[in-house]
């Protein structure tokens, strides 16, 4: 174990492979060459192009299949997901033993995966631990250790080859027998396969699998069959009331309503909100929340951004609808009008990784993005924050792009200043996924707290109405109403998952939890 440049402890070694301890923001840049796997030639496939196979599991043979792979899926498909515990199935009927599953996210869906971690099929997770993967993984239950990342740390690691994948498993709501393949159509739809994009670039293996196969071409093609081995057609890819919901309902909560006030009035006040301004917002009923706050706001002063990111929601697309921004830059959909408008306006654009999030390229989307509204489990007095774990130290939510939006031009976390009379705000964040240098502003019920290093908002600010007031001074607060939070019952000598910083160090460790 070393200390990193935040005072972390991390190890040496991560599933036998050597790491690089966080080195401070924007400090530690590679050497070398992107991945590359092997050369393919056009006297391997088809003359006709067709590459369908009878099944997965014929297709996993082909691929070559054998102990000890790695193996990814996406999440586009969200708590729907039924490839990747078929997936699975198959990889266990075969015999097959410590595979590295690298999702680009997992979902409770994939509870049912815990018996093939149990039975040694699967050794260890590299992506999130959400929910019961989570808590199994916490427990100290998981052969190897977890490997957090963010989703541009993800298309990073398996760019830069310290994620090597033997075979890529992507699911496609549209396919054709060639393997171009889209997320737009079908009883499957979910809007875009951005989070497929480096599998099926990078891996040595790509099957696609679908269970809406149409003829050749199958446009507009997200994954391009030139990458794809196999096609595989299933009865099912997921089930569609799971993928997305009918709508994605912004809260009701008359606190958590008040910070997305809050989090409007703060944009306009400290004049992020003008004309060609950007924004990105997540999906958490919090997040939406200010978005109708923010949409009158511009409807008054005739503002119009030059585009919005998300996570879509329906949010988005009625700005889009309505003439308020000029594009939507969609890393996933999240709602059905989000699919729908992905599928029918030019100025809805799919977005990957690749290029929102991945630090390890030629500039990304994330710092050109204005302002960004996120949420947190926890955040301390020196304004880092926590994602992945509770104050129990409990590992239930994956990074997604969460590290990456730290870098946009003000970045806001909206957060209640307690859970379940448990304080958002505490000393030390019990795991550390964002340095506080990259976080501005801290929106609470109780008031808004920003950080010292932003004179400039500041400045901006401290004439307004608003109820500016140190971060501290918001602990003591609901310290006195709720008393000050325990400290998590962890086992130190048992790391179960690291977290890594976007550039691929090591950020923090998360230890065993023991009640």
């Amino acid at each position: 174990m070393i200390k990193n440049k935040v005072g972390r402890y991390v190890p040496l070694y991560v599933n036998g492979i050597k790491q690089v301890a966080f080195k401070g923001v924007d400090k530690y840049k590679p050497k070398g060459n992107k991945a590359s796997p092997a050369i393919s030639s056009c006297t391997d496939y088809p003359k006709n192009g067709n590459k369908l196979v009878r099944n997965l599991k014929e297709a996993l043979k082909f691929s070559g299949l054998k102990d000890g792979m790695t193996i990814s899926t996406h999440h586009h498909l969200r708590n729907g997901d039924t490839v990747t515990n078929y997936l699975f199935d198959v990889v266990h009927s075969m015999g097959i033993k410590n595979i590295t599953w690298s999702p680009s996210a997992s979902f409770p869906c994939h509870e049912y995966l815990i018996k093939y971690l149990e039975d040694g099929t699967i050794h260890h997770i590299e992506g999130s631990l959400n929910g019961p993967l989570g808590k199994y993984a916490s427990m100290g239950k998981m052969k190897g250790t977890g490997v957090l990342r963010s989703h541009g740390g993800r298309y990073q690691a398996i760019q830069d080859g310290e994620v090597h994948i033997d075979i890529a498993v992507i699911a496609a709501p549209t396919a054709d027998m060639f393997g171009n393949a889209n997320g737009l159509y079908g009883k499957s739809a979910c809007g875009g396969l951005g989070f497929a994009l480096a599998d099926s670039i990078y891996a040595d293996k790509v099957i696609v699998v679908t269970d809406n196969l149409v003829e050749f071409p199958c446009t507009p093609w997200q994954i391009s069959g030139n990458n794809v081995d196999y096609v595989v057609q299933v009865d099912t890819i997921g089930d569609p009331a799971q993928i997305v919901s009918g709508t994605t309902e912004i809260t009701k909560s008359p606190d958590r309503l008040l910070i997305a006030e809050y989090v409007a009035e703060f944009m306009d006040v400290a004049g992020i909100l003008r004309n060609g301004f950007s924004f990105q917002a997540g999906a958490g009923g919090t997040s939406l929340a200010f978005i109708p706050f923010l949409k009158e706001k511009m409807k008054q002063k005739n503002i119009k951004a030059r585009f919005v990111r998300g996570g879509s929601t329906k949010y988005l697309v009625e700005l889009l609808e309505e003439g308020l921004t000029e594009y939507i830059l969609d890393g996933q959909t999240f709602d059905l009008e989000g699919v729908r408008s992905m599928r029918e306006n030019p100025k809805h654009i799919m977005t990957s990784p690749f290029t929102s999030y991945n630090f390890h390229g030629k500039g990304n989307f994330a710092s050109m993005v204005d302002a960004v509204v996120l949420g947190a489990t926890e955040v301390d007095i020196n304004f880092n924050a926590n994602v992945v774990t509770h104050s129990d130290g409990l590992l239930l939510h994956g990074i997604g792009g969460w590290q990456n939006c730290l870098y946009a031009g003000c970045t806001i976390l909206a957060v209640p200043s307690f859970r379940d009379r448990i304080p958002v705000i505490v000393d030390d964040v019990t795991t550390l996924c964002g340095p506080g240098e990259l976080i501005d502003v801290v929106i609470t019920e109780r008031g808004i707290a920003i950080n010292p290093r932003r004179t400039d908002l500041i400045k901006k600010v401290k004439n307004s109405s608003l109820p500016i007031r140190s971060i501290k001074e918001i602990q003591q607060e609901v310290y006195e109403i709720c008393g000050k939070p325990e400290k998590p019952k962890i086992d130190r000598r048992k790391i179960v998952a690291v977290v890594k910083w976007v550039d691929g160090t090591l950020l923090d460790s998360v230890y065993k939890v023991t009640e």
